[in-house]
């Protein structure tokens, strides 16, 4: 009986495995298309079986930094000669680089778009988890009047999709002349982000013992040192965890981006579709312009991969 009870833990446990590797497999196969799109050659982009082996290139990203246009006439072999190697790469596909009066290079909008993107998210991530963490503390330790209600009323701000208060915030940002700035984006995202900030918080900070606290009390410390020198450092796992998920929220964020920005505080998430345009789209560089966004997160939630796991157990700390 034990016997067969080992044969059928094993093969649950293969039956699992098996599981989990589809489900990577599933997960993963849209992020690589888009990686092998980025380095394709453009004549590889489209064919059909889709091409596995390829020699990688760069063209793709040396075309996503810089302006181009369609050569009229092809350069003469001293030109060619001549130009930088990045510059020959756009010019084997039958193109050149805009350039100033002055002979500089223009570059493309997508570094300024990318910056946005990095401006907009990290502060509206640390302003919502610091408001977060502060609002969080306060209903874990202290009596409020209501505190179910406003927490109630906190959540619901989330319960409406973007796209049904799209137009009410464009006319009061149009009023307040936010639209298409950095600051209008950095409040919205934040304030979307608050009430995810507050409720997890506040689960995380409920499994902190409030003797830790009372303790530091008693040795002299005020309710606010007690709260930077004690909960903080407990926890910075939660801490760690809600950045995250607000900096990838923020990140992706693509409605109010497309409905409240135009081009000066545009974001990487509707600009670059707006890249498919009517004509023959080059899928390389728009592929080439997706991979680059989706290191920040990665690298981001990479370096946090040790809070993150840790975040989710938090509650195994007991008074």
């Amino acid at each position: 009986m034990a016997a067969v009870k080992t044969t059928s833990e094993v093969a649950l446990n293969r039956l699992a495995i098996v599981a989990v590797l589809i489900v990577t497999i599933i997960f993963l196969a849209p992020i690589y298309w888009i990686a092998s799109t980025a380095f394709k050659p453009r004549n590889l982009a489209t064919t059909i079986p889709p091409t596995v082996l390829f020699e990688p290139e760069i063209a793709p990203f040396v075309k996503l930094m810089v302006r181009r246009s369609q050569l009229r006439e092809p350069p003469t072999p001293e030109e060619y000669a001549a130009a930088p190697w990045w510059e020959q790469i756009v010019l084997d596909d039958g193109e050149k680089i805009v350039r100033s009066g002055r002979g500089e290079v223009q570059l493309s909008a997508y570094p300024d778009r990318f910056m946005n993107s990095l401006i907009i998210a990290i502060s509206s991530t640390v302003l919502a988890v610091g408001m977060g963490t502060l609002t969080a503390y306060g209903f874990s330790r202290f009596k409020v009047a209501g505190e179910q209600d406003w927490l109630f009323f906190i959540l619901s701000t989330r319960m409406l999709p973007p796209v049904v208060v799209a137009i009410p915030m464009f006319l009061m940002y149009r009023w307040f002349g936010l639209n298409d700035t950095h600051i209008g984006l950095i409040i919205l995202y934040t304030a979307f982000n608050l009430s995810f900030s507050v409720w997890l918080m506040k689960g995380f900070i409920d499994e902190i013992p409030k003797e830790y606290e009372e303790a530091a009390l008693v040795d002299g410390y005020t309710r606010l040192q007690a709260f930077f020198k004690v909960v903080l450092p407990e926890a910075v796992t939660g801490i760690a965890a809600t950045a995250v998920f607000c900096f990838i929220i923020a990140w992706n964020e693509y409605a109010f981006a497309l409905i409240m920005t135009n081009r000066r505080a545009q974001t990487a998430p509707p600009f670059i579709p707006s890249q498919v345009g009517s004509g023959l789209p080059d899928w390389t560089v728009i592929a080439a312009g997706t991979f680059l966004f989706l290191l920040p997160v990665a690298i981001f939630t990479f370096l946090l991969r040790n809070h993150l796991l840790r975040g989710m157990s938090f509650g195994a700390i007991r008074k």
